[in-house]
């Protein structure tokens, strides 16, 4: 009876504790509470539960030393659940990583769309669900495309033939992306002479965007005007190519 006293009033005192808290909190971070909170309810459970069986006058110490092999594998079982839920702190205190964010680990790209204890969830850019552990934060290189904003810098990279007027090349570029309604207007669209390559000059576009999720879309629209813009100025895109002579 007097262990459901104390479970009945501690969950009375975390109630108390969230509802204060949350009215304190912003909305953004009212969401980000509430994942750490369920972790701390369950981790103050336990505690109170031991020390009420204390009172009760249970020895727990006698039964977690006949149970201790139990425990050992129970605890390697969760060992990556553990892992995964502290990384989930982290990344909700720290706030390093925030709902419709643009990330981009283990070579796979997708927009944040539920931060949760133990796990991520993303959808990529073909509408893929990303279920990502939260220790893989930790344990692997992740860039967040949209950290410092929602603006990005892209690229386009492309080469023409050697003899190409450059500064021709150079203009047609650069009005391809101005034309693009979605390459922003408050930074003028740059082109660098980046390389004399093999077979070609190598040229690179860059320009910047509002929403680097769509990154891949913009960049197939600009290259499909590079290509057609190319045409009607007789500027042409080389294929790689090699000269063999033969000593006889």
């Amino acid at each position: 009876m007097f262990v459901i006293v104390v479970f009945i009033l501690t969950g009375l005192f975390l109630k108390l504790i969230k509802k204060i808290v949350n009215r304190k909190l912003q909305d953004e971070d009212k969401d980000k509470f509430k994942a750490v909170y369920s972790f701390i309810k369950y981790f103050v459970y336990v505690i109170v539960l031991v020390i009420a069986l204390e009172s009760s006058g249970v020895n727990v110490s006698v039964l977690l030393a006949g149970s201790a092999a139990l425990l050992v594998g129970i605890g390697l079982g969760l060992q990556t659940l553990f892992q995964d839920i502290m990384s989930g702190i982290f990344i909700l205190i720290d706030k390093s990583l925030h709902v419709n964010d643009i990330i981009e680990i283990e070579g796979k790209v997708g927009k944040v769309e539920e931060i949760r204890l133990r796990t991520t969830r993303a959808v990529t850019i073909d509408d893929k669900v990303l279920v990502i552990p939260n220790h893989k934060f930790l344990t692997n290189s992740l860039f967040n495309w949209t950290q410092n904003g929602t603006q990005t810098t892209e690229a386009v990279e492309v080469g023409v033939a050697y003899g190409s007027d450059v500064e021709l090349v150079k203009s047609i570029l650069i009005d391809v992306a101005k034309s693009h309604p979605k390459v922003l207007k408050i930074k003028e669209p740059r082109v660098l002479f980046t390389d004399f390559a093999d077979s070609a000059l190598q040229f690179k576009l860059l320009f910047v965007i509002n929403n680097s999720y769509e990154h891949l879309t913009i960049k197939s629209d600009l290259r499909f005007a590079i290509d057609k813009k190319f045409r009607e100025n007789n500027v042409t895109i080389p294929f790689p190519q090699r000269d063999i002579h033969l000593i006889k």
